[in-house]
């Protein structure tokens, strides 16, 4: 059963605030009780001690194409909280606290009440932005995923969502933008971004498997998501606060640098 906060939380929330973490293995989760480990995927798998994405309403077996967000549509249709988040095993939001040099990431993850704090001034809260630098997001998809699914993703934002099309064009133009796919909101506003998204993302998929069906690969749909909280959030005029990501395992930079490059310069082929 998923567990919900005692009390209020930000905004006099009947349910209280609760961030998921999306996780497809057992890991040292967080005590605060604003966390709820989900089991993304858990459809036909192994049982994990976490609440399970295959429960009531959900996509729990799309989870090799959705990743995180098998869990973020199982909370979303299943869950009562009057705020919802998605963070993942390994990355969560950081607290604005100032914590020792030495601090371990464990330490340095935002707490429940810090979170409610900052909810009750801004309606949502975003990872800081990723800046590539030398090279614009629409680029850089391209590069590391193919251009048939950023291709079908404009397309069908074009057909269901023209609205958000110059928010998503100016967007893919800049070199940085929000990842992940972690976010916080308002409940009101969470139900409104998932019905928007999701939408988008189930009509992208269709018209991919129909017109390019070798193009559908793993975690695709995950990856396209990303590109999307920007211009939904830019579109609709949220205002939004922003905090530094903790990254529970050591981010190999020059690797990833590396990767990058090789991309960028034909030297490496894209990411499956």
């Amino acid at each position: 059963m998923w567990l919900t906060m005692d009390g209020k939380g930000a905004h006099g929330m009947e349910h209280g605030m609760k961030v998921i973490i999306a996780t497809h293995k057992r890991y040292d989760m967080p005590q605060d009780g604003v966390y709820l480990p989900v089991q993304a995927g858990a459809l036909g798998k192994a049982p994990l001690p976490y609440q399970s994405d295959a429960q009531g309403e959900h996509i729990s077996g799309r989870n090799d194409l959705y990743c995180e967000l098998t869990a973020l549509y199982w909370a979303w249709k299943n869950l009562p909280a009057g705020a919802l988040g998605l963070a993942h095993y390994r990355r969560y939001f950081g607290t604005k606290r100032p914590c020792a040099p030495w601090a371990k990431p464990r330490a340095r993850i935002a707490g429940g009440e810090e979170l409610a704090a900052l909810l009750e001034r801004t309606p949502v809260i975003l990872p800081r932005r990723r800046d590539y630098v030398i090279e614009n997001r629409k680029n850089q998809y391209i590069r590391a995923h193919g251009r048939e699914g950023y291709d079908a993703l404009r397309e069908t934002i074009a057909e269901r969502a023209p609205a958000y099309l110059p928010a998503f064009d100016a967007s893919m133009r800049r070199t940085a933008g929000h990842c992940f796919n972690m976010f916080i909101m308002r409940r009101d506003l969470a139900d409104a971004y998932c019905t928007w998204m999701f939408d988008i993302l189930f009509a992208a998929e269709e018209r991919m498997r129909r017109d390019c069906p070798q193009a559908v690969t793993p975690r695709l749909m995950g990856f396209l998501s990303e590109r999307l909280m920007d211009c939904y959030i830019e579109t609709n005029g949220y205002a939004y606060a922003e905090l530094p990501v903790v990254h529970m395992e050591g981010q190999n930079w020059p690797k990833k640098a590396a990767a990058f490059l090789a991309r960028k310069f034909g030297l490496r082929g894209r990411k499956g």
